[in-house]
């Protein structure tokens, strides 16, 4: 297959089989020889924050000595982007090389019908195989939901672990408390396992995490505990892990949370490194380190704030990012269109104190809930609220009512960010 081939055959792929479990993703890695359990590598589980902190673990152990291969999702832009070597997007003949070859594995696959290799799956395979393909010395793999059931639980039972957080989200497969969820996502550690970073987290999700560790004997090293992440008065972060100091960090990526992510994605980084990381590599990798859809900043007038703030907790982060920016005059006018699954209440809610106006719209995703349910979610919120169902004119209403001065924020679902984060920055 050429590119635009592969690229066609992925989309063309259920986007959930008619089942969870790996049977289906293990027989395909099987066929392809495993490629999964060539090299070290790190597995990122949690509610929110993989993405970030996956890229940032893979970017500190590419300082190490590379290449160092990231299988993150969603994209954002291109499918490509989801599987990443030293930090950028696979190359488009490396890209559609792996996919053949996946697609010749699954084609011999001896499953029922109607039980096929979903797109998730597919892209999993392709990962491994092209982090194989270019000899990587280590991995990074994000889940994609949950952990148990998950298409990336096929790795290692070495394969060290970070469990970012834990928060209420996708309950209706995940469980509807703390502790089920805590439950699914640290089901991809093996019992007894000793392997695993616990990103910051309190309350009734930290009792839900250390149950769940105890009960499995499992020895998690803990951000806030065993890991400390300090900020200097110039800004510099010094990070504390059980095994070495790494001082003088400049994070650009905005939001407090983010710091949480770097001291987890250090400590995970180790474990697979083996050890302490070169200080002034790492230093200069998170430097250079962006997330893009995450509290990103696209100028023009009125400038523009991309978040996939597509859950509660991912809603408050938002929220607490807007309310650094201080009182305004001007107004701040959401884009938003949230998937049909997701809490859209309790979504709205933290961000309703920090924006003046929504304007509901509906991506391209086909689970995504109509624009009017949007609007009138945000009414009752006590937010005035315009429906436009096409993401672009609803960015062009948003830009038109918040003026020059003001401030659009693009929120809601990762899917939506997919539609207009290139319209903006083009515009921008």
């Amino acid at each position: 297959m050429n590119p635009g081939e592969a690229r066609a055959w992925i989309a063309g792929r259920d986007i959930l089989g008619m089942r969870f479990g790996t049977e289906r993703i293990g027989a395909l890695l099987g066929a392809l020889g495993d490629p999964q359990r060539c090299v070290p590598a790190l597995h990122v589980v949690g509610t929110n924050g993989k993405s970030s902190t996956a890229r940032m673990a893979a970017a500190v152990l590419g300082a190490a000595g590379g290449p160092v291969g990231a299988y993150i999702s969603p994209h954002i832009g291109d499918w490509r982007e989801r599987i990443q070597l030293d930090g950028a997007p696979l190359d488009e003949r490396a890209f559609a090389a792996a996919v053949t070859r996946v697609r010749a594995a699954t084609d011999r696959l001896p499953l029922p019908p109607g039980d096929a290799v979903t797109q998730f799956e597919a892209l999993t395979a392709a990962a491994f195989v092209a982090f194989r393909d270019a000899g990587v010395s280590a991995f990074v793999a994000e889940a994609g939901l949950g952990g148990r059931y998950d298409a990336t639980n096929v790795l290692s039972p070495e394969a060290a672990v970070i469990l970012t957080n834990v928060s209420l989200d996708h309950t209706q497969l995940l469980g509807d408390t703390e502790e089920a969820i805590a439950a699914e996502k640290l089901a991809v550690c093996p019992e007894g396992h000793t392997r695993l970073v616990i990103g910051a987290v309190s309350g009734r999700a930290a009792r839900a995490i250390q149950a769940e560790c105890a009960r499995r004997h499992l020895v998690g090293e803990r951000v806030g505990h065993d890991i400390a992440i300090a900020r200097g008065d110039g800004g510099d972060l010094t990070v504390r892990t059980p095994r070495a100091t790494y001082a003088g960090l400049h994070l650009r990526v905005a939001g407090a949370f983010q710091r949480d992510n770097l001291a987890a994605a250090l400590a995970g980084a180790e474990l697979v490194h083996g050890g302490p990381l070169p200080r002034d590599a790492v230093a200069a990798a998170i430097e250079s380190f962006t997330m893009p859809g995450r509290l990103e900043w696209i100028a023009g007038r009125p400038p523009t704030l991309i978040d996939g703030a597509h859950n509660p907790a991912g809603a408050a982060a938002l929220a607490d990012a807007l309310a650094g920016l201080g009182d305004s005059r001007h107004p701040r006018v959401a884009v938003m269109s949230v998937l049909a699954d997701k809490d859209l209440t309790h979504i709205l809610a933290p961000l309703a104190p920090h924006i003046d106006m929504v304007i509901a719209t509906r991506s391209h995703h086909d689970r995504a809930r109509a624009p009017e349910d949007v609007a009138a979610g945000a009414a009752a919120a006590g937010l005035p609220a315009r429906v436009e169902p096409d993401p672009v004119a609803a960015l062009a209403r948003a830009r038109s009512a918040a003026g020059d001065d003001g401030l659009v924020v693009i929120c809601g679902s990762l899917y939506l960010l997919v539609d207009l984060r290139s319209v903006a920055a083009a515009d921008g």
